[in-house]
């Protein structure tokens, strides 16, 4: 999909849902001020917090938050927090309202759900859930580049490798990649035909690396080889980019699939291989020289 395409599908979405209308289905409500109330059923809050749970900016909330104040939907009390603002919260009318208003819009949702299948429904659920975490998570990962590796970086990724397998118990003596003969020269290593190895920085500080080149002994398999991120950079979901990255070359480079070796002592990295449609295989696949890893892994292309 490229993005022209998944923007064309978002904006046929906003207006089938009726996002672009003036008023929420069967309510005299705006598709804003039906956020509003829906937001407020989690418990008052005041308009700078409003502004940031629907992503609006502040005069957009408190304008909305005024409407629904003179319909009787919404009531102000003072924060105990801060005596400088008040907070909202639903009134009866409002909560009556707001019950209508899932009432509705939950047996318009049932009508489509209708006209799907349990599996359709499942991978619609999958799809919906991680789009919503790529849009969240975008923001956490401004101002970080990830890029291709250079000779001038080979000592700082040596380095990383070398300080995120000694946070993990991975020592170089019981054979793990941290041990490889090639690490300090990675740069030259993944000059190899249909190999490629990135980096990710932020502020010229290399912070994580990956990459991806022919699984050794089994040439028609793509390998997932040294991915090892500093505790600074995890949880941004920069590790995901990086091996969807990696994925997409081997993809293009005529691979059959990619296969990776682990350990459960990375338990992050197996649920996101996981979450990435990776299964467990057996028996290891080639000949990577990482013998002591006992979770193999394979995604078919």
């Amino acid at each position: 999909m490229q993005p022209q395409q998944l923007r064309q599908l978002s904006r046929q979405l906003v207006r089938q849902l009726g996002m672009l209308n003036s008023q929420c289905g069967q309510l005299a409500l705006t598709p804003v001020q039906a956020h509003t109330l829906i937001e407020l059923e989690q418990g008052p809050c005041t308009v700078n917090q409003m502004a940031e749970r629907l992503r609006v900016d502040k005069s957009n909330a408190s304008r909305n938050l005024a409407m629904l104040l003179n319909q009787g939907l919404i009531h102000s009390i003072a924060n105990p927090n801060d005596k400088r603002s008040q907070l909202s919260q639903l009134t009866p009318n409002g909560i009556q309202t707001l019950t209508a208003l899932h009432h509705q819009l939950d047996k318009d949702t049932q009508t489509i759900l209708d006209q799907l299948d349990q599996d359709e429904i499942e991978q619609l659920e999958t799809s919906l859930c991680r789009y919503h975490k790529a849009l969240t998570i975008t923001d956490h990962q401004q101002g970080y580049v990830l890029r291709e590796i250079t000779p001038l970086d080979n000592a700082a990724v040596a380095a990383l490798i070398r300080r995120v397998s000694a946070e993990y118990g991975l020592t170089p003596d019981r054979g793990f990649s941290v041990a490889d003969p090639h690490l300090d020269d990675l740069c030259q290593h993944y000059q190899l035909p249909k190999s490629r190895y990135w980096v990710i920085e932020k502020n010229n500080r290399i912070l994580g690396c990956g990459g991806v080149a022919p699984l050794a002994g089994d040439a028609q398999w793509s390998e997932l080889q040294k991915v090892f991120f500093l505790p600074e950079l995890r949880g941004k979901g920069l590790a995901r980019v990086l091996t969807v990255k990696a994925l997409k070359f081997a993809r293009e480079n005529g691979f059959k699939g990619c296969y990776l070796e682990t350990t459960e002592v990375l338990k992050e990295a197996v649920k996101l291989y996981q979450s990435l449609g990776f299964i467990d295989i057996p028996t290891a696949l080639g000949n990577t020289g990482h013998s002591i890893c006992e979770i193999h892994m394979l995604k078919t292309f």
